[in-house]
């Protein structure tokens, strides 16, 4: 496409719904993603490749804190890391948007509202397909309209372990999901849950966003076309991006949607000598105030009753997201993850195969999530080119608390073993927080409407944006801040 009016960068969560969103306005579109197409092979259903072997994470190091180098776990395919994700797609509380005081400090709150918020949510659930049920959640924020379709049904193991925790007097909710279930299963019996989406049985970034945007002749897609750098021009405006390749590309409005450390990457290796601190950073707030949930994985097991189920994920327990620490703070999510099996235990532990295949096939695994807060401590940095993560883990008390009590309910459930493990440094639990939103240019890098205080045709879509990390998946709020910006840009610049 020649002459572009919107060039967005990266086809994840951000990129691929604001440019569905952009698509009926008759703006010529054109999307840069660094990666290819994910396709079918023998290794997108076996867990030894994809958990033992790492058959689909980049070849490519970061540097840790200390300088010590690490692969991450972050994906370059079209869709974004959204291809292998759970396919949660679950709103951010009312509560979340404003101060909260947590055992590990106060976050900041947002610049928006829930309820600013809500009709874009709307949309964005009807863009996923969401799967869900209202009124079993007491947690669950005010809806304009129900959800699209109802919700993915229990594994017998998951409905008995729901009917246990609601005699204990809990609320197991069911977990909000953008999966075509039939399509997902006919390829395989496998979860989905860091499973690579090769049959279109998730909706993600590509199967959904990317479906609807690339519908439109005035959308094109770009495969590995990576972006180095963006190029400032006159008037406070972005003039240009730069391919590795060598060519350069220029539209009236760029959109930045790489990622929450690859945008934070980009804006700082386009320094130039008006901008030595990166480009949108006159604030000194790029790559900072990095957050990563706090997350451990729960084992819960009965020995003599198995699990069988294929996929399991889809409960949620909220009871203790606005309440539960020792003086009413917040604890955070609790949810199921994708049915473990001895590959994957073995892959994180140092379990013989057969206690590990014992393990697997009597646990309900369960993913506990906790607020991680920001701290302009916690950044990305460029060293010598080279992207340095120093991520300052804060909240744990709280997430120990929270793996405390839930282990404490499974017990009284019926489950006598209860193992937990947190999640490492390399695993990726919602990074966000890097280009923070807020109203004052001086300590935020986009406004409100996700666009840069620096520069007035640059918006930025993706995770980074997030001031606050809440304690839920963060998908679905991406692509309604995502919506929402597409809005902004349709109002206030012409189509061709």
């Amino acid at each position: 496409m020649n002459g572009a009016d919107v060039i967005i960068v990266g086809s994840g969560m951000g990129g691929a719904t604001m440019a569905a969103s952009l698509a009926g306005s008759g703006r010529r579109v054109l999307i840069l993603e660094r990666g290819d197409y994910l396709r079918p092979s023998a290794h997108d259903r076996d867990d030894r490749s994809i958990f033992v072997d790492g058959h689909y994470r980049p070849d490519e190091e970061w540097l840790d804190g200390e300088g010590r180098p690490f692969n991450p776990g972050n994906y370059y395919y079209v869709g974004g890391n959204s291809k292998f994700y759970g396919a949660v797609l679950i709103r951010y509380r009312r509560e979340d948007f404003s101060p909260r005081k947590h055992i590990g400090g106060t976050t900041p709150g947002w610049p928006i509202s829930y309820d600013e918020l809500e009709p874009f949510y709307c949309r964005a659930e009807h863009l996923y397909s969401v799967r869900g049920n209202l009124g079993d959640d007491p947690t669950e924020p005010p809806h304009s309209s129900p959800y699209p379709f109802g919700p993915v049904p229990d594994e017998p193991a998951i409905a008995d372990l729901r009917a246990r925790l609601t005699s204990l007097g809990l609320h197991p909710s069911r977990l909000p999901l953008g999966v075509e279930l039939e399509q997902w299963l006919s390829r395989a019996r496998t979860p989905w849950d860091a499973f690579p989406d090769t049959n279109g049985g998730k909706l993600d970034a590509e199967t959904a966003g990317l479906k609807a945007a690339l519908q439109h002749a005035n959308v094109t897609l770009r495969t590995q076309a990576r972006v180095r750098r963006l190029i400032s021009g006159e008037g406070n405006c972005i003039a240009g991006v730069e391919l590795t390749s060598g060519e350069t590309l220029s539209a009236p409005i760029v959109v930045l949607a790489a990622g929450a450390v690859q945008t934070a990457a980009l804006l700082l290796a386009s320094a130039n000598e008006a901008n030595p601190n990166g480009l949108a950073n006159s604030s000194d707030q790029v790559g900072r105030n990095f957050m990563n949930h706090n997350c451990s994985a729960i084992l819960a097991l009965h020995p003599f009753r198995r699990n069988d189920s294929v996929y399991q994920k889809t409960l949620a327990l909220n009871d203790f997201y606005l309440t539960g620490g020792p003086n009413g703070e917040p604890l955070g999510n609790a949810q199921m993850l994708g049915k473990i099996s001895g590959e994957i235990l073995q892959a994180s532990s140092p379990l013989p195969r057969s206690i590990a295949n014992w393990v697997a096939r009597h646990s309900l695994d369960i993913y506990a999530m906790s607020e991680d807060l920001p701290n302009p401590e916690s950044r990305v940095t460029l060293e010598h080119g080279r992207i340095r993560l120093d991520w300052r883990r804060s909240n744990w008390d709280a997430h120990l608390a929270l793996v405390s009590r839930l282990k404490s309910v499974l017990r009284k459930a019926g489950y006598p073993i209860v193992l937990s493990r947190p999640f490492d440094r390399r695993t990726p639990s919602h990074q966000c927080g890097t280009a923070r939103m807020g109203c004052d240019g001086a300590s935020s890098v986009v406004d409100a409407n996700c666009r840069s205080h620096d520069h007035s045709n640059l918006y930025i879509t993706d995770a980074s944006v997030l001031p606050t990390s809440a304690a839920v998946n963060p998908a679905l709020t991406i692509a309604a801040l995502s919506i929402r910006a597409a809005e902004h840009i349709e109002r206030n610049t012409k189509a061709a």
